[in-house]
């Protein structure tokens, strides 16, 4: 579900279900033209397409963090920070999802997984990015 469609009532009655939060992170810097943001933010489109239609009754996905530069160091703990206060909301999963390549999950330790490319370039593969998900919900159940 998108963040949207829930008010206030349905928030309270299904909190419970949706345990996990996807965070798409667009990764503009401000310096795209147009187009160029265009195509950042399609590219995260398609990272987050499989999950959102895969896991409908039991994610969220947030507004999308759209001005993020991972090269520097303070945007990098702020975005950690976001993620530390967006658990807190209680959802038990929170999931990054960019478009981008060059992610490190050691910067981020309040997000349980990061889907995005590993390499420039690289295709979404949306059976290996849901079971990314599936597993960390066979976790708990260990």
């Amino acid at each position: 579900m998108k963040f949207s469609e829930l008010d206030h009532n349905g928030w309270a009655e299904l909190q419970l279900y949706l345990d996990t939060c996807l965070l798409p992170v667009t990764g503009l810097t401000g310096l795209e033209s147009p187009p160029e943001a265009t195509d950042k933010a399609a590219k995260t489109g398609e990272w987050l397409s499989p999950l959102e239609s895969a896991f409908r009754g039991r994610t969220v996905t947030l507004p999308a963090y759209h001005y993020y530069d991972a090269e520097d160091e303070e945007e990098r703990r702020k975005l950690e920070r976001y993620c530390e206060r967006v658990k807190r909301t209680g959802f038990r999963y929170l999931a990054i999802v960019s478009g981008e390549s060059g992610w490190r999950a050691a910067d981020y330790p309040s997000a349980d997984l990061i889907v995005a490319p590993g390499n420039d370039g690289e295709a979404p593969d949306p059976e290996a990015i849901r079971a990314a998900v599936a597993s960390l919900w066979k976790k708990e159940s260990k």
